[in-house]
């Protein structure tokens, strides 16, 4: 007898289940999900609203810079009485958003944690850290190099003219550059869900480098305020970085890599 269990195959350990909800169920987290995002944005408004001219005084740095190495008058302006205040508003509203965003991004996670595995879990700590990194660096990038270089070439372009430049006008482009470039350094993250629901694979990606290189550059010339080519670059050099380490991510969080890693272990 012992002989014969010794020959029967391993019983095969029971796969955890995926956790169910209705419809409905998802729809009711999604609106709690939305209601304690909302919250958490109008505290970080009104915590910033104090604070809003200074944070102005910071958004408005680079125009000021490029406007006094062109040696002109370094001033913006404005058409309405109301547009300062509305600005300020703005301002306020995008503080408070950056402010609240570690807890909004938690709710995030938290709506979608549900359709998980417990094992994929684990993943919340370097969610939030990786996409809060990756979100500020973008941002960060377009306000030290890539907004005051366009600025540069685009006042320096026509120094002859005299700019009439309004505040609503200019955050409207830094708003465009700043959160687009913020957004677009998301992509890790994106590649990252895909990939632990098996919808990409890294040898996908790979296969299709060239065309995802030609998105890249067509996405870096919409968000690029300025049409030479230098500053298209510069928008699209990260964005390629970013898709190549995309390709790693995946390769690691694919779900045929991690059972033959498993496998592998129990080998």
């Amino acid at each position: 007898m012992p002989e014969l269990a010794a020959e029967l195959p391993p019983a095969e350990q029971p796969q955890e289940s995926m956790p169910a909800m209705s419809f409905l169920e998802h729809l009711e987290e999604l609106r709690h999900r939305i209601i304690y995002a909302l919250i958490a944005v109008g505290i970080g408004f009104f915590a910033c609203w104090a604070y809003a001219e200074h944070i102005y005084e910071i958004i408005q740095r680079p125009v000021i810079e490029a406007l006094k190495h062109n040696g002109i008058p370094e001033k913006l302006g404005y058409l309405n009485p109301t547009e300062p205040f509305n600005l300020y508003l703005k301002t306020a509203f995008l503080a408070g958003l950056f402010v609240a965003s570690p807890f909004v991004l938690y709710q995030v996670w938290m709506f979608i944690s549900p359709g998980l595995y417990r094992r994929e879990k684990r993943y919340v700590l370097p969610f939030m850290f990786s996409t809060i990194f990756l979100f500020l660096g973008g941002g960060y990038f377009g306000y030290k190099i890539v907004f005051p270089a366009a600025l540069d070439f685009l006042i320096g372009y026509g120094r002859q003219f005299q700019p009439m430049i309004t505040v609503g006008e200019y955050t409207d482009l830094f708003l465009t550059v700043i959160l687009g470039l913020g957004l677009v350094f998301e992509l890790p993250i994106l590649v990252f869900f895909l990939s632990l629901m098996g919808v990409i694979s890294a040898g996908w990606m790979w296969r299709n480098v060239r065309y995802s290189i030609l998105v890249i550059f067509i996405i870096a010339a919409v968000l690029t305020p300025t049409t030479d080519i230098l500053n298209m670059c510069i928008f699209a050099a990260p964005m390629v970085a970013l898709y190549l380490v995309s390709i790693l991510v995946a390769w690691l969080v694919h779900p045929t890599r991690r059972r033959l890693r498993q496998t592998r272990k129990e080998q």
